[in-house]
């Protein structure tokens, strides 16, 4: 109980947290919704679920307009990556800053369309939301298998040291965690693009959900971890 306490009470700890219970909600609510019982009660329980994953999203959305910030502070702190060795993590890993900085007032813009805010329609600035978060994601994907090759050739060149190699194995199986939690987000934002793109509006609800809700756990997962390192 402390400890879930101590995570809602992080900005970023109650995000993951809702995220979670998103995706999670249009998981089991797809799942409903795929066969009709014979009253009726897993349906409407399923639309009830769906509905409440939208409630969650929206808010998570809301949340975001006060990211720029700290996002515009983390890409200035990372800048062109000197402390990395690896060129090719350091380009990667400034390209995806710019896209994820880039993605907020996308998002800003498209939720004030749809807000009536702004005399704007919302469609088109969804879409290329969609789009710098796939790119991003497709290119923290990269980055992450090129860590592993990196990690890979470290393992090969300190065998008998128990301790290091201890600690690699760790860094291992943290990017192995990330690629599958980038993959399972791409592959939402895939089914998010305009029909006629790969497997573009094919995934139902409950897939959807699956991918989120895998890509949530392994979140928490990292969070947690992170701070038992700590």
């Amino acid at each position: 109980m402390e400890e879930l306490v101590r995570l809602l009470e992080t900005y970023r700890g109650r995000d993951k947290v809702i995220r979670t219970a998103c995706y999670g909600a249009q998981l089991v609510g797809g799942v409903l919704c795929r066969g009709p019982s014979p009253d009726g009660s897993s349906g409407r329980l399923g639309q009830s679920l769906l509905l409440l994953s939208a409630q969650l999203s929206h808010c998570r959305t809301v949340l975001r307009l006060f990211d720029d910030l700290s996002m515009l502070a983390y890409s200035q702190s990372y800048g062109l990556g000197a402390a990395e060795v690896d060129s090719c993590v350091r380009w990667l890993s400034v390209v995806t800053n710019v896209l994820d900085q880039l993605y907020y007032p996308c998002e800003h813009v498209a939720w004030a369309a749809d807000a009536r805010l702004v005399p704007l329609k919302s469609d088109t600035w969804w879409l290329l939301c969609t789009g710098l978060w796939g790119a991003s994601l497709l290119l923290a994907t990269l980055r992450s298998l090129r860590v592993l090759v990196l990690l890979k050739k470290k393992l090969q060149k300190c065998e008998e040291d128990r301790s290091r190699v201890a600690g690699l194995h760790r860094q291992v199986q943290a990017e192995l965690l990330s690629v599958l939690s980038s993959a399972a987000d791409l592959c939402n934002a895939v089914h998010w693009m305009p029909p006629g793109f790969l497997w573009a509006g094919r995934f139902p609800d409950w897939t959807v959900g699956l991918m989120g809700t895998i890509s949530s756990v392994i979140g928490l997962m990292q969070m947690y971890s992170g701070q038992s390192d700590a």
